[in-house]
């Protein structure tokens, strides 16, 4: 079921569903007499491309969920845990450790961090699957976050969860009535409340990664189709796509929460250095 979510919304990504519209203009050109109607889908996949390229557009939309909340300010009362959500990386004993996590999920961990520092006693969650790779993205980040100096004994991992929704019931089960910092993307922190929220928490939240910007002075920058633009789209996308999961999947279904026994793992006990290779970490016995 997991396989086939992310099968179909990746298909609905705006540059693969564009590019297959274009491709099916192309094939009604060279093999059908319907041309005319090919070039029709030839044009309409080049013009929504280059509109989700476009900076006022793309990011006036992203805008939109990126700031429905503030960025973290420091409660009074105390905070005991906070709780990172994965995102994705790659193996590679040729790169540093830091190059081995994606651009989102090491934005995630640097906010994440700097919260716990905030609060010394306090526990950082980790989490994330290992996504085919023989390590789980949870140790990814347990291997960067001792890297820049947090204590082993302050961090827990997650390491079976594969989306927001089993994260939110496996942290329940470790946070309890205990108090939650939540750390992810800006533009995926409404819908991970949503799923914290629905598991019984109430976290605060501590969005990251803003990537949409208004204030853009440069107009080669701002008025000419770029990757980003079409990466903030994407985003937007993804997480209205996300959204409209959640409301069909509360409609079929009751959600019932699906916990291990035990899903909680920690570092090793050797703290390793940068260089360590990643066997360094194992679970806790």
């Amino acid at each position: 079921m997991f396989e086939l979510k992310k099968l179909i919304s990746t298909l609905l990504m705006p540059l693969p569903a564009l590019l297959l519209i274009g491709f099916f203009g192309l094939f009604l050109i060279w093999f059908t007499q319907r041309k005319g109607f090919g070039s029709f889908f030839v044009f309409v996949s080049l013009l929504l491309i280059g509109l989700v390229s476009f900076q006022p557009i793309s990011s006036s939309l992203l805008m939109g969920l990126e700031r429905q909340h503030t960025r973290f300010l420091q409660p009074e009362e105390p905070v005991d845990y906070v709780m990172v959500l994965g995102h994705g990386h790659v193996v590679d004993d040729e790169i540093p450790p830091t190059s081995e996590l994606s651009r989102v999920a090491l934005m995630r961990l640097i906010e994440g961090i700097r919260i716990h520092f905030m609060y010394p006693t306090s526990q950082l969650i980790l989490s994330g699957y290992d996504g085919g790779y023989e390590v789980s993205h949870a140790r990814m980040l347990a291997r960067v976050a001792m890297a820049m100096g947090v204590n082993k004994n302050n961090i827990l991992l997650l390491e079976t969860a594969k989306d927001t929704w089993e994260e939110a019931f496996q942290a329940a089960s470790v946070v309890g009535d205990s108090n939650l910092v939540l750390v992810t993307s800006a533009s995926h922190m409404p819908r991970a409340l949503y799923e914290f929220q629905s598991a019984g928490l109430d976290p605060i939240p501590a969005p990251t990664n803003y990537m949409a910007q208004k204030e853009i002075q440069q107009p080669w920058i701002k008025y000419s189709p770029r990757a980003q633009y079409l990466e903030q789209f994407e985003r937007f996308w993804h997480e209205r796509l996300g959204q409209l999961w959640q409301r069909l999947r509360d409609k079929v279904a009751l959600q019932e929460a699906v916990l291990q026994a035990d899903p909680v793992t920690s570092p090793e006990s050797a703290m390793p250095t940068p260089e360590t290779d990643i066997e360094g970490i194992a679970p806790a016995n």
